[in-house]
C-alpha cells in the first residue's frame, strides 16, 4: 500500500516549497464545481386576512401586522448602535501599592517624588508629597505618567473623605450677549477650606511614617534628573 505523501514539502526554516496558488493548481481545484446549499428560510408573514362586513366591500382585506408610522422625520437621524460593553475597573500595576514612592512625569509637579496613597474608583492614583515636605499636594495622577520605585512607606489607614468628588470643580457661569463685551471681573479660583483641612489631616498621617525611614525626607525633596549617559530603561528605581 502506497504511503500518502504531501505534494508540498517544507524547506529548511519552515518555509513551504510551493505557494498556495501553486498547490491550488496542482490539485486541480479549479475544475471542481462549488455547490452551495442555501439554508431554507421560511417566509415570515407580514399581513393577515381580516374579514370585512358589507356586500360591496369584498368580504376580506389584507392588513399589515405591523402598522407603519403616519408621519416621518424630515431629516435622517443616525441611530446609535447598541453597545453591550461594560467598563471594567482599571487594573493597577503590580509595582504600585499604597505607600509606594513614585516619580511624577507630567503636570505642574513633574520631576518630583510623591507617595501613592491609594487607587480611586475612577482608576487614577491619589498621591501626595506630602505637601509639608516637598510641596506636592493631593493630586490625581494616571499610572501611565509615574515611575514606580522600590521605596515603600508603611501608611496608616487614610480618611474615607478621599474620593473623586473631592476634586470636582464648580461649573463656570455662562455669559449672555450683554456680558460678552464686559470685562472679566471673576476672581481666580481659590482652594477651599475643606481641601486645606484634608491636606493637613493627610500630612499628619504620612509625615510621621516618612520620618521612620532614614534619609527618606531628603530623597522626597530631591528632583528626578538624568545626566549624560544615563538611560531610564537601564536604571533600577
Amino acid at each position: 500500500m502506497a504511503v500518502h505523501k504531501s505534494r508540498n514539502s517544507t524547506l529548511p526554516g519552515g518555509v513551504p516549497k510551493l505557494s498556495r496558488s501553486a498547490v491550488y493548481k496542482k490539485r486541480a481545484l479549479y475544475k471542481r464545481k462549488k455547490v452551495q446549499t442555501k439554508p431554507s428560510v421560511e417566509p415570515v408573514a407580514t399581513h393577515k386576512t381580516k374579514q370585512v362586513q358589507g356586500e360591496k366591500n369584498g368580504g376580506s382585506r389584507e392588513v399589515p401586522l405591523k402598522r407603519q408610522p403616519r408621519f416621518y422625520p424630515t431629516e435622517d437621524t443616525k441611530k446609535p448602535l447598541h453597545n453591550r460593553r461594560k467598563p471594567k475597573p482599571t487594573k493597577l500595576r503590580a509595582s504600585i501599592t499604597p505607600g509606594t514612592v513614585v516619580i511624577l512625569l507630567a503636570g505642574a509637579h513633574r520631576g518630583k517624588r510623591a507617595v501613592c496613597l491609594k487607587q480611586l474608583p475612577s482608576g487614577l492614583l491619589l498621591v501626595s508629597g506630602p505637601y509639608k515636605i516637598n510641596g506636592v499636594p493631593l493630586r490625581r495622577v494616571d499610572q501611565a505618567y509615574v515611575i514606580a520605585t522600590s521605596t515603600k512607606v508603611e501608611l496608616p489607614a487614610m480618611p474615607d473623605s478621599l474620593t473623586d468628588s473631592l476634586f470636582k470643580r464648580k461649573p463656570k457661569p455662562t455669559k449672555n450677549e450683554k456680558e460678552m463685551f464686559v470685562e472679566n471681573t471673576t476672581e481666580e479660583p481659590k482652594i477651599s477650606a475643606e481641601r486645606i483641612a484634608i491636606q493637613k489631616e493627610v500630612d499628619a498621617l504620612v509625615v510621621p511614617a516618612v520620618k521612620k525611614v532614614d534619609m527618606l525626607q531628603s530623597y522626597l525633596r530631591s528632583r528626578f534628573t538624568l545626566s549624560k549617559g544615563q538611560f531610564p530603561h537601564e536604571m533600577k528605581f
